[in-house]
């Protein structure tokens, strides 16, 4: 068998129909993966701790890609930080100042980005920054609109993973359901993209499944399985 890294998101995809709720068939079935040889890592807007404790409950690879990439947990305590918590807090200042209605979400405690309601217009946000040359990602992950260092992202964060375990990209199966799972796509050979992804999503994956969320990973293993006991 020709052993294969899944980087998988969580919020929307690994989620009952984006509720929050683990889907348990669908954790099932990634620790089979695991349990075969495989890897499984979560990557994920949440935070890193979040989804590596969600690694070690639910049996999968424990290692997790967190705050989209801008950190990395090996451990409950070690963390590799990739993104500055300093950049996103001033740019969150010139939001606050010129934008009404922007409001930091309760989470879990961040190291590297700050994440918001979405109760803005994110567009105006983007060209506001834009305007002012202030350089960092801000995005939306369908659970919160999240501010990152420059040049952090899924995509990133995974591939720091794969420098550190010698992962090709011949063998990463990606699979999300937003846009903040695009750069993610890019790193892997395979991608796929969920039913409850939008268009754009869909058309950055090399696989796109019908059914929603946790039941749309089950689908996606369900027509990937021939291809995992290849040599």
């Amino acid at each position: 068998m020709k052993k294969r890294t899944f980087a998988v998101d969580i919020d929307g995809t690994i989620t009952e129909n984006g509720g929050g709720r683990i889907h348990l068939e669908a954790l099932e079935a990634l620790r089979r993966l695991t349990t075969m040889g495989h890897d499984v890592i979560f990557v994920t807007g949440r935070s890193s701790v979040e989804a590596y404790l969600l690694s070690v409950f639910g049996g999968t690879t424990k290692i997790a890609v967190g705050e989209n990439g801008g950190c990395i947990s090996t451990d409950s305590d070690e963390h590799i930080l990739l993104g500055n918590m300093d950049e996103c807090k001033k740019a969150l200042e010139i939001i606050k100042d010129n934008i009404d209605n922007v409001q930091e979400k309760h989470v879990f405690p961040r190291l590297t980005e700050v994440v918001l309601e979405r109760t803005f217009d994110l567009e105006l946000a983007q060209k506001l920054l834009a305007e002012k040359n202030v350089l960092v990602e801000l995005s939306d992950s369908q659970y919160a609109y999240h501010i990152n260092s420059p040049g952090i992202d899924k995509g990133t964060g995974f591939r720091t993973i794969m420098e550190k375990l010698s992962i090709s990209t011949e063998d990463v199966i990606a699979i999300g359901d937003s846009a903040t799972d695009i750069p993610l796509f890019r790193v892997a050979k395979t991608s796929i993209a969920l039913g409850n992804a939008s268009d754009q999503v869909k058309s950055e994956a090399t696989m796109v499944v019908s059914a929603h969320a946790g039941d749309g990973v089950l689908e996606a293993l369900d027509k990937l399985a021939p291809t995992l006991y290849e040599k």
